[in-house]
């Protein structure tokens, strides 16, 4: 597995979580857009956020804009996902994406539960 996601758990509504996606040893990430994605139970993936390769652009799905943030940190081969006032509605496997020109690469996912 290239990419590594990680920070999952059960929180209660209004809490916080810090998921994060690093590169697998001789994977680096640095170099690439990093997207997350999530899937709740019967339903299809959603795209959440993206960010570029140097972190300067970010964009974020209208569902988490305002309550999630994406970061990286390059010298740690890592992204994140800062995710704050979470809503039974966030409960889904989290899951981090990149592609290298045609070869699209996922993490494994990573469980999130908002339930009090």
């Amino acid at each position: 597995v290239q990419l590594q996601a990680s920070g999952g758990g059960l929180v209660q509504p209004g809490g916080s979580l810090r998921l994060s996606c690093a590169g697998a040893s001789g994977f680096d990430i640095y170099n690439y857009a990093i997207a997350w994605f999530r899937q709740a139970p019967g339903k299809e993936r959603e795209w959440i956020s993206c960010i570029t390769s140097s972190g300067e652009t970010t964009v974020y799905a209208d569902s988490v804009k305002g309550r999630f943030t994406i970061s990286r940190d390059n010298r740690k081969n890592t992204v994140y996902l800062q995710m704050n006032s979470l809503k039974p509605d966030d409960t889904a496997v989290y899951y981090c994406y990149t592609k290298r020109g045609q070869t699209p690469y996922w993490g494994q996912g990573t469980q999130v539960t908002v339930s009090s």
